[in-house]
């Protein structure tokens, strides 16, 4: 018994593991019980911030803009952001985006096209049932309290808080990967007996809609676990389980009348954008300088698939030890073919591995349950000390951001993380004091205060990432309805906020040529162009009116800038 169970140190590391575990205790009750207390507590990881967070250049706004055309086109075949065609990922994301905005309209939403929270709704979607499946596919490994203390690890992640918050594919691509990988998990560890139709469903429709998703990614990780499984067994027959002819039939009902479409409408050119330049462009080059060296999601990981990923790296020895268990083997074959592929590839983004971090979830609450990993491992504690050193840099990144972007400190947003970083402590006491499923329970309260303090409370404070909300709003003070261009500032958030009509202009006599082609205009002018643009309206004779200033920081090129709205109104 240990000190803790034996109430020889009493304190708020006890107090805590103790509410952590009778909320364990509550969730085994019943599955019933245990989707609904996960869907609370996804709600509550994921909503803070989901309104107030700007469109994130440069992805997430080209992916909404995109839906938005298709709205306004009436066009849901192809896919164009502005006049450029857009032919990177499949169809199924634009699809989810326009079918809720589209709704919203029909229910009266005001402004809906305009409202990035809507093109969100299917990511927000997506990361809830990435955990309710998580649970599902936890339950294949593990008894109902541990599937759940494993799914509730998932949804307190940072990198699953960040997908839900952004209107890309990721969400939704992990979902289709958690319940293909759930299912073929069924298929592997019952292969003595008869495997139901319902879960080689499961598995095909999963299948089918990450395709539409983006395109060969879930069978990228269900092939490469199914070639590593199958070495393992020394034949690949179980895989009939699934019922291959009729699944792979049913992939082609669903997926091949989009992808003859596009053929058509493309004359082949998606096929060559998405695969070989998209695909084959992150294999063989960094693409848009995201380059990193090999090992670089072993480092980050333990930020981005905080507060699991820590417990998860003390469970290796484990998953080694028990390699050849069907179990174990499993969750190594979802994982390692998997990373070292990602490894290999010059293109490294976080959210890649994303995919792969519910094994990762599940393997640690294994591991734990089976006594790997405790605190008299060597260096257990110091790998344990990452969970609150994570909470910790946030508070003082964050910090620093505030004063040196706005000239305040998000003072709300860091008692917060003031809050997490306590309750971070806390699960590391747990786990010194030999309690480490408490402490990962704890663990998983400090993960669910810290995302909403993030995106909840030090997100809305810092004004000077909004560059284009604040850009956008300018067009509101003016007393007619503008043609809008831009000089310098490209952001694909301006097009989404301002106007699929977005004139982008290169030139400083281009920006004075449009503020003389009459009627009401609008001009943003970047500081780097605004001698030029001087000099062109002097040359000109023009002499538009300075309706705003907007200053900032742009994300995205990772710069101060500053920009001039000018306007002629008739």
């Amino acid at each position: 018994m240990t000190s803790l169970a034996a109430g020889r140190r009493p304190g708020l590391a006890a107090v805590a593991g103790a509410y952590a575990d009778s909320l364990l205790s509550l969730g085994a009750r019943s599955h019933a019980t245990a989707c609904a207390l996960l869907f609370a507590l996804a709600l509550v990881c994921f909503l803070p911030g989901f309104a107030s967070l700007q469109p994130m250049d440069r992805d997430e706004p080209r992916f909404a803009q995109a839906s938005k055309q298709m709205l306004e086109t009436g066009d849901l075949v192809d896919i164009r952001f502005q006049g450029e065609a857009r032919h990177k990922k499949p169809v199924g994301i634009y699809w989810a985006q326009a079918a809720v905005v589209s709704a919203a309209e029909r229910l009266g939403v005001p402004e809906a096209r305009t409202t990035i929270a809507l093109y969100r709704l299917p990511s927000l979607a997506g990361a809830v049932a990435v955990v309710l499946l998580s649970y599902w596919a936890a339950l294949t490994f593990l008894p109902r309290r541990l599937a759940f203390l494993a799914a509730a690890l998932v949804c307190a992640s940072a990198m699953l808080g960040a997908e839900a918050r952004l209107a890309k594919t990721d969400a939704l691509l992990t979902a289709t990967t958690v319940a293909a990988m759930g299912a073929f998990a069924r298929a592997w560890l019952s292969r003595e007996a008869r495997l139901g139709w319902g879960t080689a469903l499961v598995f095909w429709l999963a299948v089918a809609l990450g395709i539409l998703v983006k395109g060969p990614m879930v069978p990228l990780f269900a092939g490469l676990a199914a070639l590593a499984l199958s070495v393992k067994a020394r034949s690949g027959a179980w895989l009939a389980r699934l019922r291959p002819l009729p699944g792979l039939a049913l992939v082609l009902v669903l997926v091949a009348p989009w992808f003859v479409a596009i053929a058509l409408r493309s004359h082949g050119a998606f096929f060559g954008e998405a695969v070989g330049h998209d695909m084959l462009g992150k294999v063989g080059t960094a693409q848009t300088q995201h380059w990193a060296p090999p090992g670089t999601y072993l480092l980050v990981i333990f930020a981005t698939f905080w507060p699991a990923a820590a417990f998860a790296a003390m469970a290796l020895p484990f998953a080694f030890a028990r390699r050849r268990d069907d179990a174990v083997a499993f969750l190594i074959a979802w994982v390692v073919p998997s990373w070292l592929v990602f490894e290999a590839v010059p293109t490294k983004l976080p959210h890649y591995v994303l995919p792969l971090c519910p094994a990762l979830a599940i393997l640690a609450v294994m591991a734990v349950a089976a006594g790997a990993v405790h605190r008299d491992r060597p260096g257990a504690r110091l790998v344990a000390l990452l969970v609150p050193l994570i909470p910790l840099g946030l508070i003082l990144g964050l910090g620093f951001a505030g004063w040196r972007l706005d000239g305040a400190v998000p003072a709300a947003g860091l008692a917060a993380l003031a809050v997490a970083l306590a309750v971070a402590a806390l699960a590391w006491r747990l786990f010194a004091d030999g309690a480490p499923e408490r402490a990962l329970a704890v663990a998983v309260i400090a993960g669910a205060v810290a995302g909403p303090a993030v995106f909840g409370l030090v997100q809305p404070a810092l004004a000077a990432l909004k560059v284009s909300p604040r850009l956008a709003a300018l067009r509101g003070t003016l007393p007619c309805r503008p043609l809008v261009a831009t000089l310098g500032y490209r952001e694909p958030s301006l097009v989404f906020l301002t106007g699929t009509d977005l004139d982008m202009l290169e030139t400083a006599p281009e920006a004075a040529s449009f503020l003389a082609g009459g009627g009401c205009r609008l001009l943003y002018v970047e500081d780097r162009f605004a001698g030029a643009f001087a000099t062109a309206t002097a040359s000109t004779g023009l002499a538009p009116a300075q309706v705003g200033r907007v200053t900032g920081f742009n994300i995205n090129g990772g710069k101060p800038v500053g920009l001039t709205a000018y306007a002629v109104t008739p």
